[in-house]
Formats: structure tokens, sequence, C-alpha cells
């Protein structure tokens, strides 16, 4: 029975995988156990990423046949601070507006047939991020961070203009 849930385990680890590379997205993370700001629990931690993860590759729909983007994230500071639950449970994530703000710092190239055609570090943040409007679900525990993704992905990668 183990072995057969561990083929299992495999085969869908596989599929997310290959669906992935199929995408044009590669997003690896850089030393994640060093991360500035991810949650206490390690199965919340692996939920993060692998949201963070699915969502550039969401993105990367929108290129062009035949580009790639690989994307490693080399630090990572969500939108509030963490304060554990003494009750059990998930930890409590507060959003109060200061001084904390998302960063998440990446390094990105994007190619196609081999060439670079653009490449670089950014450091995305959002300092305003409870005052601004966002199209993203209230229930989405990352909303901030897609935000601010979705307009270094439109402004860096597709070089659309503000408002287009």
């Amino acid at each position: 029975m183990k072995s057969l849930l561990m083929k299992t385990a495999f085969a869908g680890l596989f599929a997310l995988t290959a669906g992935a590379a199929s995408a044009g997205v590669t997003v690896n993370y850089i030393e994640s156990d060093k991360f500035a700001d991810l949650p206490f629990a390690p199965w919340e931690r692996e939920q993060v990423l692998k949201d963070l993860s699915d969502y550039f590759t969401k993105l990367g729909a929108q290129l062009p046949e035949g580009q790639d983007l690989t994307i490693d994230v080399t630090d990572i500071d969500l939108a509030g601070r963490e304060y554990p639950n003494f009750r059990g449970g998930r930890e409590l994530r507060i959003l109060k507006g200061t001084a904390d703000w998302p960063i998440i710092n990446l390094r990105y190239s994007l190619t196609q047939n081999g060439q670079v055609l653009k490449g670089g570090d950014a450091r995305l943040a959002d300092m305003n991020y409870m005052q601004r409007i966002n199209r993203m679900s209230d229930s989405d525990s990352l909303r901030a961070e897609k935000r601010m993704i979705d307009e270094w992905f439109d402004k860096t990668i597709l070089a659309k203009k503000r408002g287009s």
C-alpha cells in the first residue's frame, strides 16, 4: 500500500512539473528557508510557494508561443505580520498597512529559441498595498503579492504601458 501511495504521489508531482514546463514558466525558490517572512508551519510555507508558482505560471500563459520565463525568487516578505495562534490551527496574519508591505526579490530571464530577450533583478514592493484597489478576492491570502506580481509582469515582461 505504501508503495502504491508513493507511486501515485510521484505521478502527481510529475504531472504538475510537466504542466509547468509546457506553460513556458519555471519558478525556483533560492534558499527559501532563509526568506524574510513565510508562515511558521511547514505545510503553510509549501502552500504559499506553490500558490505563487501557480500564479506565475498562470501569467506566463500570456507569453507569445516559444518564449520561456525563468524566475529565481531570492526573498519573500509577505504583507502583514504573522502571529502564533495559541488555540491551534493556522497562524494569524494581521495586515495593518504600516511598515508591513509585501516585498519579493527575484531574478528573471525571458528567452526565445535560446536567446535572452530580457532579464535582470527585480524588487517588487508595494508600500501602499492597503490603500489601492485590488481586483483579487478578499479571501485570497496572497492578494497583495499577486497584485504586485501582476504589475511587474505587465510592465517588465509584457512591456504594457500603464492603462493599456
